[in-house]
């Protein structure tokens, strides 16, 4: 039996797929790629990734990300409350906090944060999360709210990963769990994630598995090579990958509320 699977997160807004961004969902579904996750970074980004979802038959998010927290409209609430009403749009992000790059400062970073977060509880949708070397800022921010949703490209350490499952996160693993050289404390943390807790996801075009043989010419990570992020996982955890690629699309349709059979 093929597996299928889902990919929990896709910047398929990147210029870097402007020249082939069909060809590339075409080999996303030849690959079993049955629904991805769009995702949006600021205002006008969220919108972009909204039209994609709409046009390709995906879904969206719709947010402001850490490093794009400096230039939000005065009224990016509005708009992305807006953009949260089109029932293509299932969760507030990316939203976070990054201190290890501070593209936006600090402050302005938790301000944006945490109106996202207020936000999200207001509407009762979940939250698309990022956050980078910024844990003890995070774990204050959301202990101030009640929220679902799923830390994003988990990199953290076992404290931060117990507090975000014990908080009810999902925890989504992207090809860094197949880097040999970054992701070495990750592949120790996988089989400590719960099956209801796993999520997989390329967070294409970046983060291109180190492992996947042949190697592409390119680059460029993109959907179609989720499954060896779910590979790799199912080697981590002592899992078929058939296994991997389920529980993975059965906690998307549950945390996203996405509706109907995915075949």
């Amino acid at each position: 039996m093929t597996a299928h699977y889902i990919d929990a997160g896709i910047n398929l807004t990147s210029s870097q797929f402007d020249k082939d961004r069909d060809d590339v969902v075409v080999r996303a579904k030849q690959a079993s790629i049955d629904n991805m996750l769009l995702i949006g970074s600021n205002v006008e980004d969220s919108k972009h990734s909204l039209q994609l979802a709409l046009q390709y038959d995906f879904v969206s998010t719709a947010g402001i990300h850490p490093h794009d927290a400096k230039d939000a409209p005065s009224n990016y609430l509005a708009q992305l409350t807006q953009l949260l009403g089109q029932p293509k749009v299932v969760a507030v992000g990316e939203c976070g906090l990054d201190f290890n790059r501070d593209f936006s400062p600090r402050p302005q970073q938790i301000e944006i944060f945490t109106q996202q977060l207020s936000l999200a509880q207001q509407l009762a949708m979940p939250v698309y999360l990022h956050e980078r070397d910024a844990f003890n800022t995070m774990q204050t921010a959301l202990t101030q709210v009640n929220v679902q949703g799923v830390l994003h490209c988990f990199t953290g350490n076992k404290a931060a990963l117990e507090f975000y499952l014990d908080y009810g996160l999902m925890i989504g693993v992207t090809g860094w769990v197949c880097d040999e050289r970054r992701g070495a404390q990750l592949q120790q943390l996988i089989p400590l994630i719960p099956d209801d807790k796993l999520l997989i996801e390329t967070d294409a075009p970046y983060l291109l598995p180190r492992t996947l043989k042949p190697k592409p010419k390119s680059r460029r990570n993109e959907p179609a090579f989720v499954n060896e992020v779910a590979r790799q996982v199912a080697l981590l955890r002592g899992q078929s990958i058939e296994h991997v690629a389920q529980i993975s699309r059965d906690n998307f349709k549950q945390l996203f509320k996405v509706e109907g059979e995915i075949q």
